[in-house]
């Protein structure tokens, strides 16, 4: 093949310029281009290689950016950002300063929806479809691209309700890979099953809810893509059309490990071999310190049950869902359900874990008021990716649940320094409570080796002192304590008292009235928002105790949303690396 197509491809409309013969050749450069810099630069990747040929089809088709393309999730939008004018910057995704990993409105004028959470795209596509309707723009159209996964999500039914009777211009596809980024689960993946083997004797699921339904046809066939999407063009109202694709398609080994290689970290371009980890001694992931902990609870405690919403891997309840099947559970992306679901189990008598990122937590953020904590159902919420995440950016970033978490009454909020406070706090919980409990801790790998200890209970509420000093004090929350104790070393001993203080609610407040008595310089540390968290709650005690002339610095996120970048990166951004912590410290001990 000498000639070059990607190359000349700057826009949409030099797509066009192509013939449906050349679009095959097309298609196999934006794979390998994929392929490329993601090996080396990182991100996700089989999401992107199974739609290759349906995005050229799509803005070959289309008008776009007046044609609506609202992509699903975003994790596969890589072909379409470097169609749509990404192409020379494309090496700069998710790294700071560059481009996001997700479609943004501000980003480009062909992202018609900014998304990172799953099935927003039914709705947001049908809103603007019904907006063109009212403005008498019926010949504009609106394509939601979603996947097997995320159509199984309450608030994607929710959006297939409304748009089978909104009378509207909207074309839904469906993306059928049986993947998310594990497997599928539940009754309509079953279905959507049969239907893929040719069992006809079931009804139509969309049809009756009123759409126009094509499929389904191979997602990978151009040709046949191209035919159909022109075909319905011509129909009006609302319109679904099934294709099958395969998540990796076009490397082998993104084919066979779909799980890996959703988003795979450096790997050889062109074995899909991954890129060896040096192997050292350090500490494991807080995922799996959990998964593991919560093996070892589950074996002596015959009520333990483990939950969540379509993370199995990401959060290592996988482990439990090995050895306990029958007493965990992978609900799919179904956050609300997944939080009701543990109510429940706990109205029973029984002890459900129900593991969940913290971004996610905010679209059950209703079931966690109303279900659990009016009800004060000891449910255990073990809220993985707290903090900066990195890459994924701001629709990942778990920097609102202290703040959203801590103005609940009933409910307990723990954030561990470390992957000890992590077991024994888990400990504890199972152990029974009076009341749901919040265990909030971060992505990645802690600072602890010799992490499986004994276990030790926990008493609700306390705080624990980590140094001892006279010059001010720090009250620091969550892991974000490890990095106050090396910064601690950095001065002379006896100057700077550091307590640890694990609860955001309840407050250990006998400690805080010793703090406040002692000390008229105090500075709290959270990796939270600085707006109503941590550092609120402690403003809110002093004031409400009448200590007056104190001086109260609050460190953590600022009231803003944080973009993409490595975790390093960011933390030196909004002031949380140890040498601008030390700079804090050193400026309020001289003042």
């Amino acid at each position: 093949m000498s000639k070059k197509y990607l190359e000349h491809i700057n826009s949409p409309d030099d797509l066009k310029n192509l013939s449906i013969d050349e679009l095959p050749f097309l298609a196999k450069e934006l794979r390998d281009f994929i392929i490329d810099i993601i090996s080396v630069k990182k991100g996700h990747l089989g999401s992107s290689l199974g739609v290759i040929e349906l995005t050229i089809a799509l803005h070959y088709v289309f008008n776009t950016p007046n044609d609506n393309l609202i992509w699903d999730v975003g994790h596969q939008a890589y072909p379409h950002k470097i169609l749509a004018g990404r192409k020379d910057v494309f090496h700069t995704n998710r790294q700071l300063g560059g481009i996001s990993g997700f479609p943004k409105r501000s980003e480009s004028k062909y992202d018609a929806f900014g998304v990172g959470h799953s099935s927003t795209s039914i709705s947001a596509a049908l809103g603007m479809a019904i907006a063109a309707r009212l403005k008498g723009k019926t010949e504009k159209h609106h394509i939601a691209i979603i996947g097997d996964a995320s159509i199984a999500s309450g608030m994607a039914f929710e959006g297939l309700n409304h748009a089978g009777v909104a009378k509207s211009n909207i074309l839904i596809i469906l993306n059928d890979n049986e993947m998310g980024i594990d497997p599928n689960v539940g009754a309509l993946k079953k279905y959507l099953t049969s239907v893929k083997n040719g069992n006809t004797n079931q009804k139509n699921i969309f049809e009756a809810l009123n759409f126009s339904y094509s499929g389904p046809i191979d997602g990978h066939d151009i040709n046949t893509l191209i035919e159909e999407l022109n075909r319905l063009k011509t129909i009006s109202g609302p319109k679904f059309l099934h294709i099958i694709t395969k998540k990796g398609k076009g490397l082998r080994q993104a084919e066979l490990n779909q799980i890996t290689y959703h988003a795979p970290g450096e790997f050889d371009a062109k074995t899909g071999e991954l890129s060896p980890t040096p192997v050292k001694n350090q500490p494991p992931k807080f995922q799996d310190v959990f998964g593991h902990t919560i093996v070892e609870l589950a074996k002596h405690n015959k009520k333990i049950i483990g939950i969540t919403p379509a993370m199995p891997t990401g959060s290592s309840l996988k482990y439990m869902i090995e050895e306990y099947p029958e007493r965990a559970f992978d609900v799919g992306i179904a956050e609300q359900h997944a939080v009701t679901l543990a109510a429940g189990m706990a109205c029973e008598g029984m002890v459900p874990f129900c593991v969940i990122y913290s971004t996610f937590l905010q679209r059950a953020y209703d079931q966690v008021i109303h279900d659990v904590a009016l009800q004060k159902l000891p449910v255990i919420f073990c809220i993985d990716r707290a903090g900066l995440v990195g890459e994924d950016g701001p629709t990942h970033h778990g920097v609102f649940d202290l703040a959203f978490l801590r103005l609940i009454p009933n409910l307990i909020v723990f954030a561990p320094i470390n992957e000890v406070e992590l077991r024994n706090m888990m400990y504890t919980a199972q152990l029974g409570l009076n009341n749901p409990i919040a265990i909030r801790y971060p992505r990645g790998r802690g600072s602890t080796i010799d992490w499986k200890q004994k276990f030790e209970s926990i008493e609700i509420g306390k705080g624990k002192l980590i140094t001892k000093g006279d010059k001010l004090v720090i009250l620091s929350i969550g892991t974000i304590g490890e990095n106050v104790k090396n910064v601690i070393k950095k001065f002379p001993k006896g100057e700077i008292t550091h307590y640890n203080m694990r609860f955001v609610k309840p407050l250990d407040e006998k400690l805080l009235h010793q703090v406040f008595d002692k000390f008229d310089k105090i500075i709290t540390i959270e990796d939270g928002t600085i707006i109503g968290g941590f550092g609120s709650a402690i403003v809110d005690f002093g004031f409400s105790n009448n200590y007056k002339d104190k001086i109260i610095k609050n460190i953590g996120i600022p009231d803003k949303f944080i973009s993409h970048g490595t975790i390093e990166e960011l933390f030196q951004k909004v002031g949380l690396d140890e040498k601008s912590i030390q700079i804090t410290i050193e400026e309020l001990i001289n003042c």
